[in-house]
């Protein structure tokens, strides 16, 4: 991807499993000033806190023999269910002509499971994902980060 600069009206999506902040480049391609569009965080406990007691177990048959069943990791699978709402919005908003131009920074699993929840039409507007949680950071932290994340892709 040539990437020269970030365009005035591109979104920039910065993302972890449990927070998103939709932003908008409100100043040109070198000069840079990102503005919350949106921001949505979920509550999502630590898988501890969701988890039973002990694993379950079941009987193997008719004998005596008993195996052990792994918990579900409700707290991965709700990181997963929150990449791929995120992945609808974006859908939602490309396919009403809301940007033109997206750049995506989120830790590397929200990212893996963006790309294969996000429809072909959000794919084609994709300039650049970067794997780098900046979800925490203030925004002209993120302002600097996204700008040299584009400047090394160049």
């Amino acid at each position: 991807m040539a990437v020269k600069g970030i365009p005035s009206g591109a979104w920039v999506l910065i993302a972890d499993g449990e927070k998103a902040l939709y932003l908008v480049n409100q100043g040109d391609e070198q000069n840079i000033h990102l503005t919350v569009r949106r921001k949505e965080e979920q509550d999502n406990p630590k898988a501890q806190d969701w988890a039973a007691s002990r694993p379950g177990r079941f009987n193997d048959g008719p004998g005596v023999q008993r195996s052990a069943v792994d918990d579900t990791d409700w707290h991965q699978l709700e990181k997963a269910r929150f990449a791929k709402t995120v992945a609808e919005d974006l859908y939602k908003a490309a396919h009403a002509g809301k940007f033109d131009t997206l750049l995506i920074a989120a830790s590397r699993p929200v990212l893996s499971a963006l790309r294969n929840e996000m429809h072909p039409e959000v794919t084609e507007k994709l300039m650049l994902d970067v794997p780098k949680v900046l979800t925490n950071h203030p925004l002209d932290e993120i302002e600097q980060a996204i700008l040299r994340e584009a400047e090394n892709a160049a």
